[in-house]
């Protein structure tokens, strides 16, 4: 049996770019964008809580880099259903190896690459077109007063954005500096 999904890890532990393998013939493709066979060691042991989509308008904007806090911390999925972005995830872990490390992955719909994200990492994106959709599943429901977000130009993160950072929202402009004291999420 072939395998529709395989993971692929990044510089980040835990941090895995989910390679979608489509079926196609002359009328498309069916392409399998969650499978929790498949994913079952990444779900840890939980489910699918909550799916979110998300439409960006315009190329350069930034959304994130959000998080959740313990003990609401949340693992995601991130497909580009339309468009092209520059996905990343920042590892607040605490006593990770890769503490705040990023890694940035180009997701499209034609690439069917998606971005798996463990617990404890901050996840955002650019986009590179107009008009991007990207589908999110996330392992726990949102909760506000757990959120948490880390600002896309955060000096000791240093995120190499491909375009000029456009866009922000008011909320994601005014997360505040990480400080020499911020050692990290405890999960």
């Amino acid at each position: 049996m072939t395998r529709r999904l395989t993971l692929e890890p990044t510089a980040l532990a835990g941090v895995h770019v989910l390679q979608r393998h489509p079926i196609g013939d002359a009328r498309g493709y069916l392409e399998r964008l969650f499978c929790d066979n498949e994913l079952a060691a990444w779900l840890e042991g939980g489910g699918i809580r909550q799916v979110n989509h998300t439409l960006t308008t315009t190329a350069g904007t930034v959304r994130g880099m959000h998080f959740q806090r313990p003990p609401y911390a949340e693992a995601k999925l991130v497909t580009c259903l339309r468009g092209e972005v520059f996905d990343v995830a920042v590892d607040l872990r605490r006593g990770s190896p890769t503490f705040l490390r990023w890694h940035g992955e180009v997701l499209s719909a034609g690439n069917h690459r998606s971005l798996l994200l463990p617990r404890g990492v901050a996840h955002g994106f650019q986009a590179l077109a107009a008009d991007c959709e990207l589908l999110y599943f996330h392992t726990a429901p949102y909760v506000a007063a757990a959120e948490g977000g880390v600002h896309p130009a955060e000096p000791r993160v240093a995120i190499a954005w491909p375009l000029p950072v456009a866009g922000l929202s008011p909320r994601d402009g005014s997360h505040p500096p990480l400080g020499e004291d911020f050692q990290g999420l405890s999960l």
